[in-house]
């Protein structure tokens, strides 16, 4: 029977990730107070400390590149797809 995998808030982990930012306690003794592996206490500090200067970027929010094409693109190659539907369906009623 497989365990249920759990799901944590953004506000939990930033809790979890700071307590082991401070330092005061080990990261098992953190894992057993909140209830999470070490594992997952040593991966949200490094990815805390990793993104930490994106909080302070102010204004200049940059645009993370995504894998996803441009609307530009998708209509490009909407109307691309139509012409070539339209042309090959003409080519069958002949």
């Amino acid at each position: 029977m497989s365990k249920k995998r759990n799901h944590y808030s953004a506000s939990f982990k930033s809790k979890v990730a700071l307590a082991a930012l401070k330092g005061e306690q080990t990261t098992s003794e953190i894992a057993a107070r909140f209830q999470v592996h070490p594992t997952m206490v040593s991966t949200w500090k490094r990815e805390l400390l990793e993104n930490a200067t994106d909080l302070f970027e102010g204004g200049k929010k940059t645009k993370k590149p995504s894998n996803e094409p441009s609307s530009d693109e998708l209509y490009r190659e909407i109307g691309r797809l139509t012409v070539e539907r339209d042309f090959l369906s003409r080519k069958l009623d002949q």
